[in-house]
């Protein structure tokens, strides 16, 4: 109503209440949140509670107005519901949690058109971004580069700062796996056709193939999804491979679905390798995966860009993560074969129960 007093009761604290409170200044806390890298730990970890426990929340869009920054990054994905980039997201948006940023996620929908716009629109309102797996030109990504620091996830673009999830040489320890098994023609289940990962894997697929006298048949498919995985059953069937190589879990476990439709089995009738690592142990039978630490990416991803915020410079860095193939239960022998290591035996669907890691 008209000329009612505000009830004083239910104002926000303040800075300065924070400050007196914790026996430090304003600018003290201001730091605690903004640059704790500024402060002792003890000091962050006593603003930090005593803000807790007032319910003081910093005020991001003042210090925007006074700094001209927003204390807000964007992590844009191909594909949200993907859980490679659901933990790359997670490792990333707790990094920036724990300096005071916030994170806005942008899901490409693995269109380049719409990458584009969402890098467009949002560089207004964030003061950087994580791009994962980017489907646009080079060119356009080192213009927008320009505009906003970036920094580049499983994309090698030079001049720019890039993470890259180095599973090339597991593809290859995954084709000499299924070939110990006894396993002569493999198939490639690919990625998009414009991935940097899909190259580097289908790369070292065929390099180790050739020098092992091993058949690779590539199987295209039109985005790494479950639904692609199951569409993609009869053409991997029709190549007669004994083996497949997908180009994430999410395709493997399509592809698992599509050959239980068909009344066949995993490994009995068909052995398959995923990559990620994260469905992996959850699906049956559990899935020989190449673990991929996606979500230490997206962590480390944060750090140079947020570092390269608050120190205004971002280093043109190519940091390679390491990968390993992790052995379970849909690799054996193919149904008319027996491993190369035990003549004359034969090995049971299933029996590998243990993951082992082969690094």
């Amino acid at each position: 109503m008209p000329g009612r007093k505000r009830d004083k009761s239910f104002s926000l604290p303040t800075i300065s209440q924070v400050a007196a409170e914790a026996q430090v200044s304003a600018a003290t806390v201001s730091r605690a949140f903004s640059h704790p890298e500024l402060l002792n730990r003890k000091t962050v970890e006593l603003v930090r509670s005593v803000a807790k426990r007032l319910g003081y929340v910093p005020n991001h869009a003042a210090r925007a107005l006074s700094t001209g920054r927003a204390g807000n990054i964007a992590l844009i994905v191909p594909d949200i519901t993907n859980p490679f980039f659901a933990a790359l997201m997670r490792g990333g948006q707790a990094a920036a949690r724990e300096r005071g940023y916030a994170t806005f996620i942008g899901d490409s929908d693995e269109t380049p058109e719409l990458e584009d716009m969402l890098l467009t629109k949002l560089s207004a309102q964030v003061e950087g971004f994580i791009i994962a797996s980017s489907r646009l030109r080079g060119s356009r990504i080192t213009e927008l580069a320009h505009r906003r620091p970036c920094v580049l996830v499983n994309r090698d673009i030079p001049n720019l700062p890039r993470l890259l999830v180095d599973s090339g040489p597991s593809y290859s320890q995954a084709v000499e796996h299924l070939a110990s098994l006894g396993h002569r023609s493999i198939a490639y289940i690919a990625g998009p056709s414009f991935s940097w990962s899909d190259r580097q894997r289908y790369g070292a697929v065929t390099k180790t193939a050739s020098a092992l006298g091993i058949k690779i048949v590539r199987v295209p498919t039109s985005r790494p999804s479950f639904e692609a995985g199951q569409a993609c059953v009869d053409e991997l069937l029709r190549t007669q491979a004994s083996a497949a190589l997908a180009f994430d879990d999410v395709m493997a476990q399509g592809i698992m679905a599509g050959l239980g439709a068909r009344g066949l089995s995993v490994p009995h009738d068909l052995s398959i390798v995923g990559c990620d690592g994260i469905l992996a142990p959850t699906l049956y039978p559990p899935l020989t995966s190449i673990e991929t630490h996606c979500a230490q990416a997206g962590k480390q991803a944060v750090e140079i860009l947020l570092a390269a915020l608050e120190g205004g410079n971002l280093p043109s860095r190519r940091i390679s993560l390491a990968t390993g193939l992790v052995v379970r239960a849909t690799t054996a022998p193919p149904p008319d074969g027996l491993p190369a290591s035990a003549p004359g035996k034969s090995r049971r669907p299933g029996h590998i129960r243990t993951a082992t890691t082969l690094e």
